[in-house]
């Protein structure tokens, strides 16, 4: 148990840190603008993207967020990176920008199977053999 909640501190952490601070404080500058206009999208989805990764974030890592909101959470950041892979293959080619985004699909597995495995309660068996 000890484990899980080490590796889902670590994986939730880094999911924040690089998907919701990041973006936060550098999705205003001309690397971030361009970058997002390289790929063909408009301005205005720079901005909604920041909005929902910031919420998403927060959502993961406060406790007191109920367990069906951090699931949309999980769900959005999946679909944020199997998208981002995509559009980097697209546009870009083949490299190092389109791992990226599978990398970190990883690490959100990882934040997602520690997640569940905090939620759900020992068995019976388990729960007296730690007490007695």
């Amino acid at each position: 148990m000890k484990n899980a909640r080490i590796l889902f501190w670590i994986t939730t952490g880094l999911i924040f840190l690089f998907e919701s601070i990041m973006p936060a404080l550098t999705s205003h500058t001309e690397l971030a603008v361009e970058g997002i206009r390289h790929l063909g999208y408009p301005d205005y989805f720079r901005v909604e993207l920041v909005v929902f990764k910031v919420l998403g974030g927060l959502s993961l890592i406060l406790p007191m967020v109920p367990a069906r909101i951090k699931e949309w959470a999980y769900a959005g950041f999946g679909i944020n990176f199997i998208s981002a892979c995509i559009a980097h293959w697209v546009v870009d080619g083949f490299g190092f920008q389109t791992l990226f985004p599978v990398i970190a699909l990883g690490i959100l597995a990882a934040s997602y199977l520690s997640y569940h495995r905090l939620s759900t309660p020992l068995p019976q068996e388990e729960t007296t053999k730690h007490f007695a």
